[in-house]
């Protein structure tokens, strides 16, 4: 799930008819489950938020091995999922809060034994237990929270519960319209140290997707200390797509699990 950009800056609402006459303006609920449940009853057409599996897959196998757990939170009604598993990824678990889409998506892929698709919350995915998934993928669920109330609560909630259930040196994949400007100061802080490298992508069927470049899309983009990317990338530009490669770090020494027979000072000189 993920809503469809419509301006430069992102706000947690949206003015409604009576905003000029200084009337109450309606909240976008993107983090309510009925929101979203009234919107695929509305409109269930199946659809690919921002990028189809194609245009990302070189970045996903690049940092994904197909033997691997991957969580796709937000899936939505896309066929992304469904792309992996052809391109021969084995174990695709998907959630979603809305159980009008999860109802479509099983019926879809029943029988479908390479995925997966279960209600939740990613704010609280109580059904998965710590370090059990090996990478996860973002494909507009971030931006979502970001367009709805309480973002920078919502977000970091998502953050947290996506570190948690991740194992060590796994990935989180964003795919987003959100420059570096307004997403690294959400992911690079003292509590989510991820190494992050970026790379940005034209938006499917603009300009800049069919015009001649000297720059491979598959090349890092160095992003500057003020978090812009140079001369060449205006930023304000809507035609970009970025993807953020976060890699989880490995625990600290004291973070990490003893071995049975540890706490009682096994192996210790007395």
């Amino acid at each position: 799930m993920a809503p469809k950009k419509k301006g430069a800056k992102e706000k947690g609402k949206k003015q409604g008819k009576g905003a000029k006459s200084g009337k109450q303006s309606h909240v976008l609920a993107y983090g309510d489950d009925t929101y979203w449940n009234n919107r695929y009853t509305a409109n269930p057409v199946v659809f690919d938020w921002y990028q189809k599996y194609e245009g990302v897959k070189v970045f996903i196998n690049m940092y994904i091995p197909k033997a691997t757990r991957v969580l796709v939170i937000g899936c939505g009604n896309s066929t992304m999922s469904e792309e992996m598993v052809h391109d021969g990824y084995i174990e695709v678990v998907n959630i979603d809060i809305s159980s009008v889409v999860l109802e479509f998506m099983v019926a879809k892929y029943k029988g479908v034994k390479e995925m997966t698709f279960s209600r939740m919350d990613v704010r609280e995915m109580k059904n998965l237990k710590e370090l059990t998934i090996d990478h996860v993928i973002d494909k507009g669920l971030f931006d979502s929270f970001m367009c709805g109330i309480d973002a920078p609560t919502n977000v970091q909630l998502m953050l947290t519960e996506v570190r948690r259930v991740m194992k060590p040196k796994g990935v989180y994949i964003l795919i987003t319209y959100g420059d570096p400007r307004v997403r690294l100061p959400y992911l690079k802080t003292l509590e989510f140290q991820w190494e992050i490298t970026l790379y940005v992508i034209p938006r499917p069927s603009s300009t800049k997707a069919t015009e001649p470049s000297s720059r491979i899309f598959t090349d890092p983009v160095y992003v500057c200390e003020d978090n812009t990317l140079g001369p060449q990338f205006n930023l304000d530009d809507f035609d970009w797509h970025y993807v953020y490669v976060c890699t989880k770090e490995l625990p600290t020494t004291k973070e990490l699990p003893t071995k049975k027979g540890d706490a009682k000072g096994k192996g210790k000189k007395k």
